[in-house]
């Protein structure tokens, strides 16, 4: 199972990538395989302002669908569009080609509750 030690990480299995005032979200490697076959990403809330832990968008998979959590207080900045045709690049590359939003992130302290890798592979049990 695949855990980069340079992202952070929540209990709710997203990663983030944290670049300036910017993060990258996507759900990791883990989650992805416990869905198993993602057939379909819906974000809604693309340039809208919301706060940590907040419903950003959903995932489906062939079985269930699961509500996707803010990890960050900020704006939607950016979709990874290319989700709505080929969703299953968050089986693929849940890390690359699979990440799923931008926020702009209003409180940078939020970051200091975010799980490091070492963290997310003992909620896991990796």
């Amino acid at each position: 199972m695949n855990i980069p030690s340079d992202l952070k990480y929540t209990k709710d299995h997203e990663w983030i990538k944290i670049e300036g005032d910017t993060a990258t979200v996507g759900i990791t490697d883990f989650a992805q395989g416990e869905l198993g076959d993602i057939v379909y990403v819906e974000v809604e809330t693309l340039d809208e302002t919301l706060d940590i832990e907040e419903v950003f968008g959903t995932v489906e998979a062939v079985k269930t669908v699961s509500d996707l959590f803010l990890p960050l207080s900020g704006e939607i900045t950016e979709f990874n569009e290319s989700l709505e045709d080929e969703p299953e690049k968050v089986n693929t590359d849940p890390y690359g080609d699979g990440w799923m939003i931008k926020i702009k992130f209003s409180d940078a302290s939020e970051i200091d509750n975010l799980l490091s890798a070492d963290d997310y592979k003992a909620l896991i049990g990796a």
